[in-house]
């Protein structure tokens, strides 16, 4: 039925992406596929970069993943090397805000309510935490499919 929009499952919006690719002068039509399918390759290629960030957080046994984890990832995965400059940049500028506001940052921390932690012991059944693997078999696609895909 003609005037009936498709509705696809994807997390960044088709119709932002097709504006911004617009911007450029050089930019002709778009036909509606390809903002859905740069959408799809921007959720894949951050869920790649988040994940082996992740591993390298947790592998420094942090639970606050930080600029540094991001730029170690970067520095040490092949595949995200394009983003070397802006890593630098970032953590220029981030050394530069952290020197000019750290006096004042105690004072705006909100305080957070203690939670009393149980011991493994004292809780009968322990429900099992969820590994990054099963993350990847609940997700339609793979791993695989990003390097396919790049």
């Amino acid at each position: 039925m003609p005037g009936q929009k498709r509705r696809y499952n994807v997390r960044f919006p088709p119709s932002r992406i097709k504006k911004i690719m617009q911007k450029d002068t050089e930019v002709g039509r778009i036909a509606m596929a390809v903002p859905v399918i740069i959408s799809r390759a921007l959720e894949m290629f951050l869920k790649s970069l988040l994940t082996k960030t992740c591993l390298i957080t947790q592998s420094k046994l942090n639970t606050v993943m930080s600029v540094a984890h991001m730029k170690q990832c970067i520095e040490s995965e092949k595949l995200f090397h394009f983003l070397k400059d802006l890593a630098e940049r970032a953590t220029s500028t981030a050394a530069q805000k952290d020197n000019r506001g750290m006096s004042m940052w105690p004072l705006y921390r909100t305080k957070r309510p203690e939670v009393p932690v149980k011991k493994p012991s004292d809780v009968g059944e322990t429900v099992p935490r969820r590994s990054l693997d099963s993350l990847d078999n609940d997700s339609s696609s793979s791993e695989s499919e990003l390097y396919i895909c790049l």
